[in-house]
């Protein structure tokens, strides 16, 4: 057990449901990012990519030129960590009640 984990387990009812959110929101943070770095490094490919993952849906118009930003990566960053800490403490919340 780590050093970490003591203090949580401790906390008692929460720290289940608040450990999984936190879980999945670094999970999302950091695979956005490698997502996000994909995207820089081969726009090309990783356009293709996308529309044979969305099975043929070809994004291409919908793109502009535009320059990268890393303000708007910050913003889509935080809102999908936020919002994945919100599904992952949910989900552990319904798991717990579930498993009761």
């Amino acid at each position: 057990m780590t050093t970490l984990t003591a203090p949580l387990q401790s906390a008692g009812y929460a720290a289940g449901p608040l450990r999984t959110g936190v879980a999945l929101a670094v999970t999302v943070a950091v695979f956005y990012t490698f997502c996000t770095l994909a995207w820089l490094a081969a726009p090309g490919p990783f356009l293709g990519f996308t529309n044979n993952l969305f099975h043929g849906i070809d994004f291409r118009p919908l793109l502009k030129p535009a320059p990268f930003s890393w303000g708007g990566f910050i913003e889509a960053l935080l809102v999908m960590s936020v919002w994945a800490f919100l599904a992952g403490t949910f989900f552990a919340l319904v798991h717990r009640g579930l498993a009761r």
